[in-house]
């Protein structure tokens, strides 16, 4: 071993280990593909979702992300603060909030999908198209239970 450099003992085992590290350098070139947008990828997810599912609750936003209802209420509260989300009242219950895009967010959303089109195209730029149909099936096996 070279000085300065470290072993890495079981680390090249897990799987556990290389998802994190893919997902540090996906999440590295995400973040500059959206300097001057200023979304994390978690927030582009939910702007896509809400796009998708007009009216969607955020209890029902909160299922199909995997997050808690505490942290689905803080990222809403962050968007629609900016003004790209839009809170009304849920269809047949009035307790729950009905979530929409605004103007704003929609032409955010179209920019934003712009640029991670450009960044999925970089970080599969190595892979072949029979790789990458490969890795989205096992990644799925991974997270799907």
């Amino acid at each position: 071993m070279n000085a300065g450099e470290t072993g890495e003992g079981i680390l090249p085992e897990l799987l556990g280990y290389h998802l994190r590290r893919a997902q540090l350098v996906v999440f590295a070139d995400f973040a500059r593909s959206m300097t001057g947008v200023d979304l994390t990828p978690g927030q582009f997810g939910v702007l896509a979702r809400i796009a998708a599912n007009p009216g969607l609750t955020q209890s029902a936003l909160g299922r199909a992300v995997g997050i808690e209802r505490s942290t689905v209420v803080s990222v809403i509260d962050r968007l629609e603060k900016r003004g790209l989300v839009v809170r009304g009242e849920a269809e047949g219950d009035r307790r729950a909030n009905a979530l929409a895009l605004s103007a704003e967010g929609q032409k955010l959303l179209r920019e934003a999908t712009r640029r991670v089109r450009l960044h999925e195209r970089r970080i599969a730029r190595g892979l072949s198209p029979a790789e990458a149909k490969a890795l989205f099936a096992l990644l799925q096996k991974v997270t799907r239970p």
